[in-house]
């Protein structure tokens, strides 16, 4: 999988964080939307985005919905209802805005497969299933997320999509 050392990712594209460091260069906590707000927001998006010089909207809560559904649940939801209103953001604020989902765990359920490159979440205990994000959101585009990492010899802080389609 590429790395991305850019900031690029704080202003344009789909990003899915769990470093806190990362998120804290973006936004205050006090900023950042429930899924809810961010679920409801499809055709009615805010005229400035809330974070970032009004170039960033965060999100939580992804992780802990995906662990309420069972897998197949989790499937189906993710591209009934989040993949349409991720292509809502990116069709409102094209590259002029950034998407990033804050998942604070995301750095032992994201696995990314450095063969393939393709990107799942492990589920939650007891299903310990895997799905394929990939394949669900991106369209199984596997050679565009890259790795945010926000020095060279750090760990990846996230995954950054430019434009999911």
């Amino acid at each position: 999988m590429r790395q991305l050392r850019d900031p690029v990712w704080q202003v344009r594209g789909t990003s899915w964080v769990w470093d806190e460091e990362a998120r804290n260069q973006i936004c205050a906590a006090s900023e950042v939307w429930s899924l809810r707000q961010f679920l409801r927001a499809p055709g009615n998006w805010p005229d400035d985005l809330p974070s970032n010089g009004a170039r960033t909207l965060v999100v939580a809560g992804l992780d802990g919905s995906l662990d309420l559904l069972t897998p197949g649940d989790a499937e189906a939801w993710l591209g009934d209802a989040i993949k349409p209103a991720i292509l809502s953001f990116q069709d409102e604020w094209g590259s002029d805005g950034a998407l990033v989902f804050w998942l604070p765990g995301g750095h032992s359920r994201v696995r990314a497969n450095t063969a393939t490159d393709e990107v799942g979440w492990l589920c939650h205990s007891p299903h310990g299933h895997q799905i394929d994000l990939g394949r669900i959101l991106w369209g199984q585009a596997n050679e565009y997320p890259q790795e945010i990492l926000l020095r060279d010899s750090g760990r990846p802080a996230g995954l950054f999509h430019l434009r999911i389609t």
